[in-house]
């Protein structure tokens, strides 16, 4: 399991299952909580592996994909729509930040590379993207 991010009026939730590949969606609501869970992006043919992802404000899913060097964002309707390129393989996860949360950091790993293999692995990386992320969520418990 990895990334964990609601929608801008928090009616979904996306997940990214990274042993199958795939980016899930589930329905939200109050009473019942996370229910009807299904692929909002299956990457398996690709034999890609999501990891972290965030959500911008207009509801768009941005996953890196751990082995790919991108991250990749996807409409609400699951339509790839831009792809950010990353000078190191394996890309962990992608966050909104900044004063105006215009940047999208990135960062990446040298988990079981060798000294001198993918030599900018473990860095982090900014890209302006022309989006804004969502503000953080306040933990109520």
């Amino acid at each position: 399991s990895n990334g964990l991010e609601w929608s801008p009026d928090g009616s979904r939730a996306y997940y990214n299952d990274t042993p199958t590949q795939r980016i899930d969606v589930f329905d939200y609501d109050g009473e019942s909580g996370l229910n009807r869970r299904r692929s909002f992006v299956d990457l398996s043919a690709e034999a890609e592996r999501p990891d972290g992802l965030t959500v911008d404000e207009e509801g768009g899913v941005w996953t890196a994909l751990n082995g790919a060097g991108e991250v990749r964002r996807y409409t609400p309707d699951s339509t790839l729509d831009e792809v950010v390129e990353v000078p190191a393989r394996k890309v962990t996860a992608c966050t909104f930040g900044g004063p105006d949360l215009d940047q999208l950091f990135i960062t990446t790993s040298r988990e079981d590379l060798e000294p001198g293999d993918d030599p900018l692995a473990g860095s982090l990386f900014r890209a302006v993207v022309g989006m804004r992320g969502l503000p953080v969520h306040e933990f109520a418990g």
